[in-house]
């Protein structure tokens, strides 16, 4: 599935890829045949969003965890993303065939760590290079995977002996725990009667789709053992689009929600989840929540209320298309031609109805960067336009001070990846660097100043005296310019443009500069000649006075700090602390929780950078922050 260059060098998913297989599963001797849309999301936390807008959109879901490391930290993130958009799901422990591989271990972390109750329903026939199948202990049959990439099961009735106890046992440990979430089994458990096997398969569809339970299997994706299984029970745990309540809001309602039901002779309603370009142009992925698209149809976008064509839709296989006329319900498409945005609802126009769009998470990580060459600036904001559209946890923003292109992503890799991309697909190469932080300058003390600026050039030359003072302004966030004069030694009009040079001075600090705040200039005498004197020669000698006064005023540099609110679970409080005291950080309040503790503190910008990666190695990725301005303090005196 992953087609994209850079993904098979790093050996990571980095964008999520559709597609879409037929399964014909055998049940009592007969084939049943089943439609799958699929969705391979990726795993590094960095690429969060194409989970997010999968999950947003599927019905059920395969969770992997590793037979070695069981729970990790990005399994506890896509939980909590699973959580947030309801989706049932089956467990799947692959590496089976790993030195160390303990399913066990997973059963016992999903429970515990992912709070849902599971229980394994199958048992690994052997582990680590022994590992030759699995047992289904419900139906207590030994799974066999032979032939080319285990494409031949062989399954029996006859368990090895070895392995006879253990499954009797884990059989007992399902049906115990499936009588803990479900009531038909609890009644039968308290009634000591054996469930039966079609009994005991309804209690786990029944529980899964509830959300209360999860089922766990077992293999290896790269030894092709325990595949099948899964695509079964896919079938038979995870629910069709029927039995989803899938809603959308009603705008002329005040955003009713309302049921949509997945029927192809009702109206249309579907929702853009993922842009995509290619050689072709944009590319949208849609899910079909009701009615049926067809090739050439008109729909409504309900964010826009633009009507638009649908010239072309194709089914996706990953990187290739298979075109298609129509698209029923449930299913999961791409259309090309449609100008839009990530999370819009189409209609047919008869409907009133818009979805609500996916959780987006704030950035974590800032990138000043800009192309080497002033000749690939076009290619450069064309790729910027794509990745935004296509991605919006990538965000742009110009700095108005340093008038640095900033970006913003999710981690070091993600921006890494785009960068990458930057320079293979739109051949730009680009220099990046740590972004500048923007510094203000300010006032320590009252200092007085009498400043008289007198030049002569071959016509008329400039005069102009100021004299008063400048102090630290009640407002420490701005600045003021106040005239005390009287008996008229500096006329009105000259007056404003004392304001005016005030306010220049005070754009470029003298130290740094940076912006000045929190200082107030206060003339309260001056004078004037009759032919020398203008508003320029004002305004000039006011900035002249504001520089040399500001020396003198004991003058410092400030720096932003920030507001930065971490949250880890408990064990990771020292390490926490450790991180903060090495950033001189202030901390205000930590609040101690069952589980999770909760840090606020300020911490200078400047010490800030690569802090998202520290905080990862310093949690094991459980940690998560995020950032807002709280206010400008003195900067360290090596800035001074």
């Amino acid at each position: 599935m992953d087609s994209m260059d850079l993904e098979r060098e790093k050996g990571i998913t980095i964008q999520s890829a559709a597609t879409f297989c037929d399964w014909t599963k055998t049940e009592n001797g007969e084939d049943k045949q089943f439609h799958i849309n699929l969705i391979d999301t990726p795993g590094h936390i960095d690429f969060t969003i194409e989970v997010e807008r999968a999950l947003r959109v599927l019905d059920g879901a395969v969770m992997i965890l590793c037979a070695v490391s069981a729970v990790q930290s990005q399994t506890i993130t896509v939980d909590r993303q699973m959580k947030r958009y309801n989706v049932p799901r089956i467990s799947f422990v692959n590496k089976m065939d790993r030195m160390g591989a303990n399913p066990w271990k997973a059963v016992e972390q999903i429970n515990s760590k992912l709070k849902i109750p599971a229980a394994a329903i199958q048992i690994p026939m052997g582990a680590e290079s022994d590992f030759e199948g699995v047992i289904d202990i419900i139906e207590m049959k030994a799974i066999y995977f032979e032939g080319p990439r285990g494409t031949k099961v062989r399954v029996t009735d006859e368990i090895p002996a070895q392995f006879k106890d253990m499954a009797l046992e884990k059989r007992q440990v399902l049906i115990e725990k499936l009588a803990d979430v479900d009531d038909e089994m609890a009644e039968m458990f308290l009634d000591e009667q054996e469930p039966t096997i079609p009994q005991i398969k309804a209690a786990i569809r029944r529980a899964t789709i509830g959300l209360k339970f999860t089922p766990v299997m077992m293999g290896t994706a790269l030894g092709d053992k325990g595949i099948q299984p899964v695509l079964d029970a896919v079938c038979d745990y995870l629910p069709d689009p029927g039995e989803v309540e899938n809603l959308g809001l009603d705008t002329s309602k005040n955003e009713e929600p309302v049921a949509l039901v997945p029927y192809n002779s009702l109206p249309f309603v579907g929702l853009a989840f993922k842009l995509e370009e290619n050689n072709y142009g944009q590319l949208t992925y849609i899910r079909v929540y009701q009615g049926k698209l067809k090739k050439s149809s008109y729909l409504f976008n309900s964010r826009t209320g633009k009507k638009v064509r649908i010239p072309r839709i194709v089914r996706m296989h990953s990187n290739e298309l298979e075109d298609v006329n129509e698209i029923g319900a449930g299913e999961i498409c791409a259309v090309f031609g449609v100008d839009c945005a990530s999370g819009d609802t189409f209609t047919d126009g008869g409907l009133p109805y818009a979805m609500s769009s996916m959780f987006v998470p704030e950035a974590v990580m800032s990138l000043s960067i800009k192309p080497k060459k002033s000749s690939d600036a076009d290619n450069f904001s064309k790729a910027m336009n794509r990745f935004q559209r296509e991605d919006p946890t990538f965000r742009l923003h110009v700095d108005p001070e340093s008038e640095e292109t900033i970006i913003s992503g999710m981690g070091e890799l993600h921006l890494e990846i785009y960068v990458e991309r930057l320079r293979r697909e739109y051949k730009v190469d680009c220099v990046t660097g740590q972004p500048r932080v923007s510094y203000r300058e300010t006032i320590g003390q009252r200092t007085e100043f009498d400043f008289l600026l007198k030049r002569q050039s071959g016509g008329p030359g400039d005069y102009a005296r100021v004299a008063g003072w400048i102090e630290p302004n009640d407002d420490p966030e701005t600045n003021l310019f106040e005239q005390q004069v009287v008996g008229g030694s500096i006329p009105e009009k000259f007056l404003s443009a004392c304001a005016k040079g005030f306010e220049q001075a005070c754009q470029k600090g003298p130290l740094l500069g940076h912006k000045v705040i929190g200082v107030k200039m206060v003339i309260n005498d001056g004078s004037t000649h009759v032919t020398d004197s203008s508003d320029y020669a004002f305004s000039l000698a006011t900035q002249m006075a504001f520089e040399k006064a500001f020396k003198e005023a004991n003058g410092q540099v400030l720096e932003p700090l920030m507001k930065t609110h971490i949250t880890a679970p408990n064990e990771f409080q020292g390490n926490i602390l450790m991180l903060l005291n090495k950033r001189t950080a202030t901390i205000h309040d930590t609040e101690v929780g069952s589980e999770d503790f909760t840090s606020v503190s300020d911490c200078s910008l400047n010490s800030m950078f690569g802090f998202s990666t520290q905080l990862r190695a310093a949690t094991q990725g459980k940690g998560e922050f995020n950032l807002e301005f709280s206010h400008y303090a003195p900067a360290p005196p090596h800035l001074q």
